[in-house]
């Protein structure tokens, strides 16, 4: 299986710049990452009524969307599970 490029959007960038300590924005880069090797790992979920995907880690998640045509994974926002779903 080819590995997937990750583009993060720079406003998801920020959100992980800001993300709680030290040892939560190494796990959630590890956890993008791993996105390159396996961009539905398990406990990811398809968002209702979008084309977006959800993973957890942590009290944060990470919404991103798969573009399987051109093998990408786009990061699109990460933040702490009670302010991620807010429009």
């Amino acid at each position: 299986m080819a590995s997937y490029r990750i583009l993060i959007k720079r406003s998801a960038q920020k959100e992980i710049k800001a993300a709680g300590t030290k040892k939560d924005r190494q796990l959630i880069v590890r956890r993008i990452l791993g996105l390159a090797l396996d961009p539905r790992p398990q406990g990811c979920e398809k968002l209702a009524g979008s084309d977006y995907y959800r993973v957890r880690q942590g009290t944060y998640r990470i919404v991103y969307e798969i573009q399987d045509s051109v093998l990408i994974v786009y990061i699109v926002k990460v933040a702490h599970r009670k302010d991620v779903y807010k429009p």
